[in-house]
């Protein structure tokens, strides 16, 4: 969650908009069998190659009730979007590369049998740095008189993250919370004080005290607290399982249980918690595992729809 020497830069909005909407659409591979008819059942993954620690899209068409899939082995949660049915989920940063197998079941009319939809994705090597901060000692080895601190952040966590489940509440794809430059990527492998190694689990984006941090999507605060090692936290529900988190905020703007608008002033950035200087840490969590959030700005939630074109070895048959 420290900062580190800049390795690329958060663009403008303009700029931010036009990467989002030019890698958004996935990688398309030709199926094996003839391209699927217009109205015949449709899945499709977005991005069609992804490394360990990114978000995935799920999509499907053409079906006649809420389905059922699995990503790599793992349930899919779906939910209805657009004109069909949606899952947001992420790979594991552990994750080896290799192809991972997706697949959907569902009807393709009211009372009809069950069609399966089958896809791969290719998991690439996700190539994540490794480096060393130095930190205050006492957030390596924290002292006993804040155990019982910690332990309570650990359950404001957890609770914050056990939403109910329900479609997404945002109308747009994700937007940057600051514009500055990075300073860490997600994955970085860390060494604190050449003791404790953890992996950063978001984006740090650098900036001066005070200076405003944004909402990256609608959504409702689920958490508004001072930690011990994030400082003081914003995390916004989206819904759908996809959650954003600010960490080492200098003010907090909002409470628990506030709807925020994209673009939304949540607080300040700061140096709260375990840091090595005033920056913003961005991090994503969804369906459970913490993903990076530049990839998710990549995600086009909002796809036109295209007939008869298929990811990967993407098949209709029966179970």
């Amino acid at each position: 969650m420290g900062g580190a020497a800049p390795t690329t830069s958060a663009p403008t909005a303009p700029a931010a908009k036009a990467a989002a909407s030019a890698a958004a659409a996935p990688t398309v591979s030709a199926p094996e069998s003839p391209p699927l008819a217009e109205g015949r059942p449709l899945l499709t993954l977005q991005p069609g190659a992804a490394k360990p620690g990114d978000p995935v899209l799920v999509l499907v068409r053409g079906m006649a009730e809420l389905p059922s899939g699995t990503l790599a082995g793992r349930p899919l949660n779906f939910f209805p979007w657009g004109e069909g049915f949606m899952a947001i989920t992420g790979l594991p940063v552990e994750m080896a590369p290799g192809v991972a197998p997706v697949k959907v079941l569902g009807p393709a009319a009211p009372g009809a049998a069950p069609l399966e939809l089958t896809g791969t994705l290719d998991v690439v090597e996700p190539g994540y740095p490794a480096r060393e901060l130095k930190v205050s000692g006492k957030y390596v080895e924290p002292p006993a008189s804040v155990k019982a601190r910690m332990a309570a952040d650990r359950r404001a966590f957890a609770q914050a993250f056990s939403q109910s489940f329900a479609a997404p509440i945002f109308e747009q794809n994700f937007a940057w919370p600051r514009q500055d430059r990075i300073t860490a990527p997600f994955g970085d492998r860390r060494t604190f004080n050449g003791k404790l190694s953890s992996q950063h689990f978001g984006v740090d984006i650098d900036g001066d005290p005070g200076m405003p941090i944004l909402a990256a999507n609608d959504g409702v605060v689920v958490m508004s607290r001072d930690c011990y090692s994030s400082g003081k936290t914003v995390i916004v529900h989206h819904g759908g399982g996809l959650y954003t988190s600010y960490f080492h905020m200098s003010r907090i703007g909002v409470k628990n249980g506030t709807r925020v608008k994209q673009g939304q002033q949540l607080g300040l950035v700061g140096s709260t918690g375990r840091v090595t200087g005033p920056h913003l840490h961005w991090g994503v969590k969804v369906d459970g595992f913490w993903v990076d959030g530049e990839q998710l700005l990549r995600l086009d939630f909002f796809p036109p729809a295209t007939p008869g074109v298929a990811a990967g070895s993407t098949q209709v048959g029966t179970p």
